[in-house]
């Protein structure tokens, strides 16, 4: 029998939780210069985007934004399938001397990350890359860590976090379910 799923930000807690993200990444990089925002395929890119926003509101500023889209870069890919869905990677600048700042929804087992690096080594040579993430769940299998976190969320085996962002989902809402449940 499956538990109801318990709500972790609802969305204006997911709303705040971005505003103190996106004054960690200005803080992290002593400022914006040279600071650029990436954003994971799906939901990484909205969040990044709605950072960049934010910090402009703040800051007075444009910071640069990308997305990018692992899937041709996982360390699973042969067990994806014959044809992997590929989504859209933009990078309209180079990256070298940047300070990179990875965005993500979830940091779970480190291995999205690892293949997002793998990616960004093809675009050039950052000064430095840092990862912002939503929410960190635990349970690594790489050693990886995120710089900016929103929220830390312990989540039993059997369960998993979802994000719903309204760019996509049509709500701002994170849960934790059990894995076998519809949220």
């Amino acid at each position: 029998m499956s538990r109801k799923p318990s709500i972790v930000l609802d969305a204006r807690a997911l709303d705040r939780t971005l505003r103190r993200m996106a004054d960690q990444i200005v803080e992290f990089n002593a400022g914006t210069d040279n600071l650029v925002l990436v954003g994971i395929q799906r939901r990484g890119v909205q969040l990044a985007e709605r950072i960049v926003r934010i910090i402009k509101a703040q800051e007075g500023v444009d910071i640069a934004s990308g997305a990018l889209d692992i899937t041709l870069y996982r360390d699973d890919l042969q067990t994806v399938g014959p044809r992997p869905v590929v989504g859209t990677t933009r990078l309209p600048w180079t990256l070298d001397d940047q300070n990179v700042v990875i965005v993500d929804d979830v940091l779970y087992t480190g291995r999205t990350v690892r293949a997002a690096l793998d990616e960004l080594a093809d675009f050039g040579r950052p000064a430095r890359i840092a990862l912002a993430v939503l929410i960190d769940r635990g349970g690594r299998e790489l050693p990886i860590h995120a710089d900016v976190i929103g929220r830390k969320v312990e989540v039993n085996p059997g369960q998993r976090v979802d994000v719903f962002i309204e760019e996509l989902d049509g709500r701002d809402e994170v849960l934790v379910a059990d894995r076998d449940s519809e949220t």
